[in-house]
């Protein structure tokens, strides 16, 4: 009986230490992954001249081997309310994937030049910013509903909608009506401009999910052209070109995608 208790002594005495030692290396990885996130938010605070820091992740566990290895799996910076030459304010979003920290710190500094497997690019405009910009006040943004609907397609990774069919209510003063409407609208980039986003609307929609209020035939084509729309200037971070965009939420969304390329913090935030 003896020596069973000084047994099961010892295994506990044992398993207490090991818990110990794993907490305390967690405990370690942890806290050095929310000190390195800090410092590369105030980096990039400090380089694209925000007004406060941005949201930022550094992802992947354990964090210390990232360091050991010179290279971040990814990162995820964001930023929100930041003002705008055209909308107003806009919120900026990138995903970087496989950072190279050969030649930066694993603190990351304002000045680092930092070459990245994958760099996802990001900007948010939110439908109260949009109407501001077309003229109608009480603008709602939608994704289509067949998107809005179907979990498994039509949108990105980033949970970004299709370019087709996106479903914008308002109510169209300048043509004369004083209900809320539902429109189709399709989004491109200009011609030569990738940066000016193109807002076309192609009909009026009154089926479910919509204000399901028709419109005079006779200013159907006034108000068409009222939700129909360029908005310039939609310089993505990083200077990453826009390849698609769509609606997240009551969002519209500009993207792009690029691999293989070399960024610096300052271009978080474009002039």
């Amino acid at each position: 009986m003896g020596d069973n208790v000084a047994v099961r002594k010892l295994l506990i005495g044992l398993t207490a230490t090991v818990i110990a030692l794993v907490v305390g290396v967690v405990g370690t990885d942890f806290g050095s992954a929310i000190y390195a996130e800090y410092r590369l938010a105030r980096s990039v605070r400090s380089a694209a001249a925000l007004n406060w820091d941005p949201w930022v992740a550094i992802l992947g566990f354990p964090f210390l081997t990232q360091v050991r290895n010179h290279h971040y799996k990814e990162i995820e910076i964001r930023a929100t309310g930041v003002d705008h030459p055209v909308v107003g304010r806009a919120s900026l979003e990138a995903t970087l994937h496989g950072i190279d920290l050969a030649d930066s710190s694993w603190l990351i500094a304002p000045d680092a030049k930092l070459p990245v497997e994958k760099a996802e690019s990001r900007i948010i405009i939110d439908s109260t910013h949009v109407g501001r910009v077309m003229g109608i006040g009480d603008l709602l943004v939608e994704a289509p509903e067949r998107e809005s609907n179907d979990a498994t397609g039509g949108t990105t990774e980033s949970g970004i909608s299709g370019s087709q069919g996106l479903v914008f209510t308002g109510t169209p003063k300048a043509s004369g009506l004083d209900k809320r409407v539902s429109v189709a609208v399709d989004l491109s980039f200009a011609d030569g401009d990738d940066t000016a986003l193109v807002l076309t609307a192609t009909g009026i929609l009154t089926g479910p999910g919509t204000a399901g209020e028709p419109v005079p035939e006779d200013k159907t084509a006034a108000v068409l052209s009222e939700f129909s729309h360029t908005i310039t200037g939609q310089k993505l971070p990083f200077g990453i070109a826009p390849t698609t965009a769509g609606a997240r939420g009551s969002d519209v969304i500009i993207e792009g995608i690029a691999s293989g390329v070399t960024i610096d913090l300052a271009g978080f935030r474009q002039p």
